[in-house]
């Protein structure tokens, strides 16, 4: 598995990804989302309604881009495959939640649930456009 590089690790501390998933007309759809980096791998709590985790499970192909705020030049493109799996209990989602100082459960209706996806990398791509 591709590692990160030291000098775009810590833009795994940041607060948003955009996402970039294959949607059922083989284009693809982008959303913006919370995440949290655990080792080499990005987490991502998923309500089970939304397009994006419909695609996900018909296509397990994921692209992550997290951009630097501060000198947009530099960015972390992360390009892999998404594991999902349920979170019915929260305990993921209740994690990355606290993250955002935000409970994931309030934003679920009733009958919704969440899943888990870990976004393992087949590619990285740490790019400094100002070098």
């Amino acid at each position: 598995m591709p590692e990160i590089p030291a000098s775009h690790r810590d833009l795994l501390d940041g607060q948003f990804a955009t996402l970039a998933t294959i949607g059922p007309d083989g284009r693809p759809q982008l959303s913006e989302v919370w995440f949290l980096a655990e080792d080499d791998t990005i987490g991502l709590s998923l309500n089970t309604s939304r397009q994006k985790t419909k695609n996900l499970l018909a296509n397990p192909a994921a692209n992550l881009f997290l951009l630097d705020l501060a000198v947009p030049y530099r960015y972390l493109e992360i390009r892999g495959d998404a594991q999902v799996s349920p979170d019915d209990d929260y305990s993921f989602a209740d994690r990355l939640g606290a993250k955002y100082s935000a409970n994931l459960r309030a934003q679920d209706r009733p009958g919704e649930s969440r899943v888990k996806v870990i976004i393992r990398p087949v590619r990285v791509n740490a790019i400094d456009m100002r070098t």
